[in-house]
């Protein structure tokens, strides 16, 4: 797909006629970022988008088939996770339920070379970039610090702390920039999340330095328990043109239309043209954490309202129309979220609690004294328990 290196300075779409402009500079400038991109509505019927749909033209009902089972996948893993921590066999879970369209068509867009930050509720995205399901639920069994090695897959390990993976992203894609290398980094965070100066400064080096970035804001509604629009009095997209980062405004349920705008904004960045801000407004129907009750916060109608608009529902109705999703292929689908499932529950139950001494193993890469004596003081103190062995640990 041809794309322009240049992109203007004028990211709100001020001046210059639009025939003149590259299909990919006219989608994040106009339609305008207040106008909600959306190639399939709930009910499943496809929807013409004259611009959109360049970026889209080669994804036939077989690949829309494949973005189907991976959303299928994601969601029958959070769902046993979910029960997982219910049984007490993990610490805390985030739920997806709901967002993944957002995170499936986005992540299906970027290469291997690719890196990708998030925060703690892309679970989807990870299943994506290849992170076995054992090592997904290492952290929140508490047997890991993290779970997978970043450079296999291409994907840090989950920014806990608020807003700050968009500086990571940023800083990721600005060495690739002196490398000489095309590969994109991606930021992926939450409405409450651009509240956080981190991501006000990200977007100013982003653009000041026309980093290979892309931010995509996963819309949800609520940061925790509080509502978008007390923090938000206007789209979230319309933020980001005053950094000079242009942006997009999509439907985050809507899997087709997800995908076009990473299209667009990953080809962007590939080429020269600088970071670009995707709004994907969907919806968390499910708790913030297991620990959340979302039911003091909100009423059942917005949330039958939002369920009415399920991502995996709408292509699901596409695809039956369009005669692609037969029983054999539901069957299919079916055994490959179940087997995925029944991985999360072996992996994590076989998960084995480590050395309490191993969490002073990797803080310096060289001996430090300091940390020498805090691990004989930490060592002492596990050994005065009763019942406690040489290393320290309760048998």
């Amino acid at each position: 797909m041809e794309t322009h290196t240049q992109f203007p300075q004028d990211p709100d779409g001020a001046g210059g006629d639009a025939r003149d402009r590259s299909p990919e500079d006219q989608a994040v400038r106009g339609p305008g970022p207040s106008d909600l991109v959306q190639l399939i509505d709930p009910d499943g019927h496809r929807r013409e988008d004259a611009l959109y749909d360049l970026f889209v033209a080669d994804l036939g009902p077989d690949e829309l088939l494949g973005l189907y089972e991976d959303m299928v996948v994601s969601r029958r893993i959070d769902t046993e996770a979910t029960a997982l921590q219910r049984q007490g066999e993990i610490g805390l879970w985030p739920p997806l339920l709901g967002q993944e369209a957002a995170q499936v068509g986005s992540a299906r867009v970027l290469r291997p070379d690719d890196f990708v930050f998030t925060s703690y509720r892309e679970q989807a995205v990870a299943y994506c970039r290849g992170v076995e399901l054992d090592q997904l639920m290492a952290m929140w069994r508490g047997t890991a610090l993290s779970g997978w090695d970043p450079y296999e897959v291409g994907m840090a390990t989950p920014a806990v702390i608020i807003g700050a993976q968009t500086l990571h992203a940023t800083g990721y894609a600005m060495g690739c920039q002196r490398d000489g290398a095309d590969a994109v980094a991606v930021a992926y965070f939450g409405d409450g999340a651009t509240s956080q100066g981190d991501v006000s400064e990200a977007l100013v080096l982003a653009a000041s330095f026309r980093a290979p970035v892309v931010f995509v804001c996963q819309n949800n509604q609520y940061a925790i328990s509080e509502p978008v629009g007390l923090q938000a009095q206007r789209p979230i997209a319309e933020r980001a043109p005053g950094f000079g980062v242009p942006s997009m405004r999509v439907d985050g349920n809507d899997v087709l239309a997800v995908t076009a705008a990473m299209r667009i904004a990953v080809d962007r960045a590939r080429s020269g043209g600088g970071p670009t801000f995707i709004e994907a407004v969907t919806y968390r129907m499910g708790p913030h954490t297991t620990s959340d009750d979302p039911t003091r916060y909100r009423d059942e109608a917005e949330v039958a309202s939002w369920r009415a608009k399920d991502p995996i529902v709408r292509v699901e109705r596409l695809l039956d129309a369009a005669g692609v999703l037969d029983e054999s292929a539901r069957a299919r689908v079916a055994r490959v979220a179940d087997d995925a499932a029944a991985r999360v529950r072996a992996g994590c139950l076989a998960l084995q609690a480590p050395d309490p001494l191993s969490v002073f193993d990797e803080v310096y890469t060289t001996p430090h004294p300091v940390l020498e004596r805090q691990r004989d003081e930490y060592r002492s103190y596990l050994e005065s328990f009763d019942g406690a062995d040489g290393t320290g640990v309760v048998r």
